[in-house]
């Protein structure tokens, strides 16, 4: 229990975000392009984090599956940032496992003309160096 209150700890310390100031009304979930994607949405990310249940967001493809395009941040009446708690988490992912989601040798397979541009930044936001 300690250790999982721990991760949830560094992942506010890390996003920066107060999940405390969320009031649950859902605009950053009713706004984010990737909503049908994701299995857990903005919102979720939040309470789960203030919840201290993070286990599932670790596991969860959804972590992968946000733009990072911070419509949710912009749609936000209070200021919590729903998008940096998603990043947060994914970088607690690839501390925790010591690998990356994706590598930059990935990225041009992936590349088409339909593709948005967005979608090529999201996926240099998932790996690090």
């Amino acid at each position: 229990m300690e250790n999982k209150q721990n991760v949830c700890n560094e992942i506010i310390r890390r996003s920066g975000v107060n999940p405390r100031k969320c009031m649950k009304c859902g605009k950053c979930s009713g706004t984010c392009p990737a909503y049908d994607e994701m299995e857990y949405h903005p919102h979720q990310f939040v309470y789960m984090v203030e919840t201290g249940d993070i286990e599932p967001l670790l596991k969860s493809k959804s972590i992968y599956r946000c733009l990072s395009c911070f419509a949710c941040i912009d749609r936000c009446p209070r200021g919590v940032e729903p998008a940096k708690i998603v990043e947060a988490v994914r970088l607690e992912v690839v501390r925790q496992q010591g690998n990356n989601h994706l590598k930059p040798n990935d990225l041009p397979e992936m590349l088409d003309v339909d593709l948005p541009q967005q979608a090529i930044v999201s996926a240099f936001r998932k790996y690090t160096k």
